[in-house]
């Protein structure tokens, strides 16, 4: 049974191929290299919508692994903000196969935390997701 809540506005933005270079001993798709793409696919996110490039992860809740891939088939990542707190974003994950139309993991909370220059973590100023690229920082770390 497919969960549909988890879908529910999410947007699906980043596609993956299942490669070789990708697949457990079992010849499906390896959870470890999944867990990679959906950390590195919020830590953007979250660099959108709190418009900084110093965010980290604080908290991934409990994997549900729910269906796997296998090599060839593409995948689709989707995330969602569910909540700002005053200096983090939490955020909800799905992930599916495009192939067989089959949710592949859910993740109910992935929270980052927006930090400063020195690595605390400071208040974000935000409430609500954008859709435009205004909050994305203007330029990278060490740089001015």
């Amino acid at each position: 049974m497919q969960n549909t809540r988890a879908t529910e506005n999410i947007n699906f933005y980043t596609r993956k191929w299942v490669r070789p270079e990708d697949l457990n001993a079992n010849g499906t798709l390896f959870g470890g290299s999944l867990l990679r793409w959906i950390d590195e696919e919020a830590a953007i996110y979250a660099i959108i919508q709190l418009g900084n490039h110093r965010v980290v992860t604080k908290f991934i809740s409990e994997i549900d692994f729910e269906s796997s891939a296998r090599q060839g088939d593409l995948i689709e990542m989707g995330l969602v903000a569910t909540h700002f707190g005053r200096t983090s974003i939490t955020m909800r994950a799905q992930v599916r196969n495009m192939i067989t139309r089959k949710t592949i993991l859910s993740i109910e909370r992935i929270v980052f935390v927006n930090l400063d220059e020195h690595g605390d973590a400071v208040p974000h100023g935000y409430t609500s997701i954008t859709y435009d690229r205004d909050r994305m920082p203007t330029s990278s770390a060490g740089q001015d």
